[in-house]
């Protein structure tokens, strides 16, 4: 596939994509080279840092859903663009503070400021694209992210390979452009309408929206394939197989081309709720084969080749899962929430990847590593349920609300559970 093959076509959307490579660039920069930056560079200790992130990013979760009204009532574009050059400053001071207090500050804005970055990047697509075509321009956006994260991590890499504070600060800086590039690419879109919220109203009417909530909720559970490709992954890799250590950089391979190359083409099976809700169950059936596939890995007597093999196959899986899961949760996120509360919607919705950070590493680290092959399928296991539940809960919410009146009887008389 060309790269031009991989942007979707030309206006808002191609725009919304060059802003969402741009910012990527930054994020996978930080990815990389963000824990020994902040211990060699700015000279904090390693739980100095772990404390401030995980403070930071649950305040940035709790931040989601009011970013995201705040969107829905003064302009997604300009909260976009504002927030993107918050990020950018916060990332810029990054660079100067050399004290704990300071570093918290920084990471506190700077997580806010992602989370409510998304919430309102995808309020704007919401408003500019028109519904039958936000899956695919979404996985178009998607496919752009991941080579944009593959570019940064790319420049993290050199970084690392001199690791010297000189070149970690030119990382941090490009980090920060990269920021200020997409705010500038974002305020290139057109803007959308703003909403005002009637008598009577509750403030924040997703946190009163039970099936949603649920929703949002299995999507969190699914998304817990984060930190199998991130940490448990690796972790499996080095402490219960055979196989050379380099492998463990292959899952990330694996999974950012196959993003990259094949998000869009997976996505465009999916066109409403009922095919959005199987997408999902196809998910939960690739994870758990990918979690039988890397508990096989541990079996005694596999050579390093054979291990190796499967385990890019069980990466493979993942991958697809992930593929999947994402195309039926972007088309649930959006229909059924309400047309003038889409930030606060997509707000709650994209609370799941920061529950799924907290929560997943400590979780999965007991159950897989702690109870070996038994634990990739009790995970395995997992996925298949809650992927099972996605119908049902589609249905209850499809049911509470105003759907497509050709939506809504291919969910009751087909069933997507």
């Amino acid at each position: 596939m060309r790269f031009g093959q991989m942007l979707p076509p030309a206006g808002a959307p191609r725009d919304l994509a060059m802003a969402q490579l741009a910012s990527s660039v930054g994020d996978g920069a930080f990815v990389v080279t963000s824990a020994l930056f902040f211990t060699r560079v700015v000279g904090l200790s390693t739980a100095q840092v772990g404390l401030g992130l995980t403070i930071a990013w649950l305040v940035g979760f709790l931040a989601g859903v009011p970013l995201g009204n705040f969107a829905d009532r003064r302009g997604a574009r300009g909260t976009a663009v504002l927030l993107a050059l918050t990020t950018a400053a916060a990332v810029a001071s990054f660079l100067a503070v050399r004290s704990f207090t300071g570093f918290l500050a920084a990471a506190l804005v700077y997580a806010c400021s992602q989370t409510g970055l998304t919430a309102a990047r995808q309020a704007l697509l919401a408003g500019l694209v028109a519904p039958a075509e936000r899956t695919r321009i979404r996985a178009f956006l998607q496919s752009t992210a991941n080579a944009g994260l593959a570019l940064g991590a790319l420049l993290g890499g050199v970084a690392l390979r001199f690791d010297s504070e000189t070149a970690y600060l030119v990382v941090f800086a490009v980090d920060a452009l990269s920021f200020l590039i997409a705010a500038r690419l974002l305020h290139r879109v057109p803007a959308i309408a703003t909403t005002r919220r009637t008598a009577g109203e509750p403030r924040l009417a997703v946190l009163h929206d039970r099936p949603y909530a649920v929703l949002a909720l299995i999507n969190a559970v699914m998304l817990l394939f984060m930190p199998l490709i991130s940490l448990i992954g690796p972790l499996w890799i080095v402490t219960r197989t055979n196989a050379p250590s380099w492998v463990v950089a292959s899952l990330m391979i694996v999974n950012t081309i196959g993003v990259t190359f094949f998000q869009v083409r997976v996505a465009k099976g999916v066109k409403d709720l009922r095919t959005a809700a199987r997408s999902v169950r196809y998910a939960g059936i690739a994870m758990l084969a990918a979690c039988a596939v890397f508990a096989t890995t541990a079996a005694p007597g596999l050579s390093a080749a054979v291990t190796t093999a499967v385990l890019i196959l069980a990466a493979a899986l993942l991958t697809f899962g992930e593929m999947k899961l994402a195309s039926g949760a972007w088309e649930i996120s959006f229909g059924l929430a309400p047309a003038d509360k889409q930030g606060q919607y997509q707000g709650f919705f994209g609370t799941g990847p920061a529950i799924a950070r907290m929560l997943g590493p400590a979780m999965l680290t007991t159950v897989v590593l702690g109870w070996g092959p038994i634990g990739w399928l009790v995970v395995g296991a997992l996925f298949l349920g809650t992927s099972c539940a996605t119908g049902p809960a589609v249905r209850w919410a499809a049911r509470t609300r105003a759907v497509n009146e050709d939506t809504l009887p291919s969910l009751v008389e087909e069933g997507v559970a």
